[in-house]
C-alpha cells in the first residue's frame, strides 16, 4: 500500500489554504480528545506488578491504539511469559476506570470539535471499548458532540488497518477521502493514512500550543 506524504498543514492545525474544509472528522479519543494516556500507563503498571511483566512507557506508547487484548498477546510473545489475553485485559479496565475521574480534556482538539459540532457530523475512532470510551466521553461531557463511537469491538482489524476509520465514516454518511481525522500515535496515523483521509497529527499541534 502507497503510504501519502503528510504536508506540515496536515500535521497540526488544519489551514484552509491548500486544505479543502471537511465533510466530516473523526477523533480518536485516547490522547486525542482526552489526556488519558498517563493514566492507563499506571493501570499498566499495576497489572505488569502483578503478572510480572515489564513495559516501559517508550514501549507502551508505542502500542498506542490498539486494544488491551492485543497489548497482552504483543507482550506476552515478547517476554514469553504466559497471559490469559482476555483475562489480564479484563484486569486492566478494571484498573483503569476508578481512574477516569482524573481525565482532562486536551483543549486545541476538543475546541476543533465544538467548533464544527452541528455544522458536519463527527465520529470517535478508537482502539478502547465502547463501555471505557463512552465513560470517558461522559466524564467531560462531550458525548453529545459525535454522532457515532467506532470502538474496537466494531471491526475485525485493528490500527494500523484502516478499518475503524472507515467504519467511521461509514456511520456517519461521508466518504473518506472527505474527512478529517485527528490522532496521536503511529498506528493511528498509518490507519488515517490507509483509510485515504487527512490525518492530522496530535502531537505536532500540540507542541504548537506549547
Amino acid at each position: 500500500m502507497t503510504m501519502t506524504r503528510t504536508t506540515s498543514c496536515e500535521r497540526s492545525h488544519p489551514c484552509k489554504n491548500g486544505l479543502r474544509e471537511p465533510s466530516g472528522i473523526i477523533f480518536d479519543c485516547d490522547g486525542t480528545l482526552a489526556d488519558t494516556m498517563p493514566l492507563h500507563y499506571k493501570a499498566w503498571q499495576a497489572i505488569a506488578t502483578r503478572h510480572r511483566f515489564s513495559l516501559t512507557w517508550d514501549r507502551f506508547y508505542s502500542l498506542g491504539g490498539i486494544p488491551s487484548r492485543d497489548i497482552v498477546k504483543t507482550i506476552s510473545d515478547e517476554q514469553g511469559i504466559p497471559l490469559d489475553l482476555q483475562a489480564v485485559a479484563h484486569e486492566k479496565e478494571v484498573e483503569y476506570l476508578p481512574l477516569i475521574p482524573q481525565v482532562q480534556p486536551i483543549g486545541p482538539v476538543l475546541s476543533i470539535a465544538r467548533k464544527y459540532h452541528g455544522t458536519i457530523p463527527l465520529a470517535v475512532a478508537s482502539g478502547g471499548s465502547h463501555r471505557v470510551i463512552e465513560h470517558v466521553l461522559r466524564h467531560l461531557n462531550i458525548l453529545s458532540l459525535f454522532d457515532a463511537i467506532v470502538t474496537s469491538e466494531d471491526v475485525a482489524n485493528q490500527k494500523p488497518a484502516p478499518d475503524i476509520f472507515l467504519e467511521a465514516a461509514r456511520r456517519i454518511g461521508v466518504a473518506p477521502e472527505s474527512c478529517w481525522a485527528y490522532e496521536d500515535t503511529d498506528f493511528g496515523m498509518q490507519a488515517i493514512r490507509a483509510a485515504g483521509m487527512k490525518a492530522i497529527d496530535v502531537r505536532e499541534m500540540l507542541q504548537m500550543h506549547g
